[in-house]
């Protein structure tokens, strides 16, 4: 059962810490890709928050970015106060980072505190879902309270359809 699965139950508990119910649902079909997920949960493509994890240099960050958008790598370094050349992550960068799987990557809960950039383009919908630690969970969330548990800078430079 994809509930109750330790990375999932971290998104859990970082879901109570920060005094919200705890909305992590599990899906039949799979959403490790935005598609995926949008399709599972009938939602616009644009709705889904992909965690997208990078590095400039030995510093991971995590871009969450609209599904139905592509992140602008050259922004994302100086939108985030880094100089240097972004890299997508390895998988094993990824788990290192946030102590989840690609495929899984949730914006919350994280192994270690990284910077995180959001992308403005997200405010668009009402209702925002995001991974939750398995490519068969999601969580549903807004704008806001994305902003707000992730302690995001917002920018509007991130992305691009």
């Amino acid at each position: 059962m994809p509930l109750e699965k330790p990375s999932v139950q971290k998104v859990s508990a970082a879901l109570i810490a920060a005094g919200l119910d705890d909305k992590v649902q599990a899906l039949s079909e799979t959403a490790r890709t935005a598609q995926d997920a949008a399709d599972a949960l009938a939602v616009p493509l644009g709705a889904i928050a992909k965690s997208l994890v990078f590095m400039i240099g030995d510093q991971a960050v995590l871009a969450l970015v609209a599904g139905d958008r592509q992140c602008i790598l050259q922004q994302l370094a100086p939108i985030l106060g880094f100089e240097g050349k972004v890299k997508r992550a390895t998988a094993d960068q990824v788990r290192l980072a946030t102590g989840f799987a690609i495929g899984g990557v949730a914006p919350i809960g994280h192994s270690t505190e990284m910077p995180i950039a959001l992308d403005q383009s997200l405010s668009r919908f009402d209702r925002l879902f995001a991974a939750a630690g398995h490519p068969h969970c999601v969580f549903e969330t807004t704008f806001l309270e994305l902003q707000t548990l992730t302690k995001a800078v917002v920018s509007d430079q991130l992305s691009q359809e």
